[in-house]
């Protein structure tokens, strides 16, 4: 008997409260019999697979043993070559730091129908939820998302150009960056940004367990190690934290012009 064609989500689960699922999401979860979740997935997404489905852990966490990124593009191709429906559920969107541009690569070249189903991704979830605007007309134009790390053997040096990036005049949202984060803040200052630029510090974002913290770019690395905040994190710098509502923030905010 001829084997049905399968078929591959690349689902994005945003930053982790649930009813940040959107409606997309929660039917291809229906459709798939098969999900490969990250470890970093609120696993209360699960309740929306088919009865009977079968979930795989494939999680990857910095620091910490990890399924490799070949083993599970050879299981989607391999399941999907099968027959079945697959969902590959990631944290955030698949396309913003989630590797979903590889594994899209991967599967079409497999021959295997692939589908994106866009997230809500932390850097602008995490920030929102505590009331941070990550553009603002009075005080920032432009966002940019980075990562505070550089991939092993990209051939991209030490990472970001962090004395460029203080120059952009845009929010800056660092993903992965806590490993870091001293050095960071010491490039930006050095870059030109003020050692009184307002931090955010957002470990869990959206979630009952979220922890945040607001300091500067001279203070934030210790007074995370301080507040016990660590990884993963979502670190946003820039005047517009001074909007967000937290116990922890005594900034002003800021006045329109």
């Amino acid at each position: 008997m001829e084997i049905k064609p399968g078929k591959v989500y690349l689902v994005g689960a945003g930053p982790g409260d649930v009813e940040l699922l959107t409606l997309k999401a929660v039917r291809a979860l229906r459709e798939s019999d098969v999900a490969l979740i990250d470890d970093l997935v609120n696993r209360e997404v699960l309740q929306f697979l088919r009865p009977g489905a079968r979930v795989i852990e494939v999680g990857k966490r910095g620091g910490c043993k990890s399924t490799p990124q070949a083993f599970i593009e050879r299981q989607m191709v391999k399941l999907a070559q099968e027959g079945h429906i697959v969902s590959r559920i990631k944290g955030g969107d698949p396309f913003v730091f989630g590797r979903g541009g590889e594994e899209v690569e991967t599967l079409l070249a497999a021959g295997i129908a692939v589908e994106v189903v866009s997230g809500i991704t932390a850097g602008i979830g995490a920030p929102a939820a505590m009331g941070i605007p990550v553009t603002h007309r009075d005080c920032s134009r432009g966002v940019t998302l980075v990562t505070g790390h550089a991939r092993t053997g990209a051939g991209d040096g030490d990472g970001p150009n962090w004395e460029a990036l203080a120059q952009s005049g845009t929010t800056l949202v660092i993903y992965m960056g806590m490993k870091n984060l001293p050095d960071i803040a010491t490039r930006l200052v050095a870059g030109g940004l003020a050692s009184t630029t307002p931090v955010a510090v957002i470990q869990n974002g959206t979630l009952a367990n979220e922890q945040r913290l607001v300091s500067t770019l001279a203070t934030a690395a210790r007074d995370a190690v301080a507040s016990g905040i660590g990884s993963p994190a979502i670190v946003v710098v820039g005047d517009v934290v001074r909007y967000g509502r937290s116990s922890m923030i005594t900034m002003p905010l800021l006045k329109s012009a």
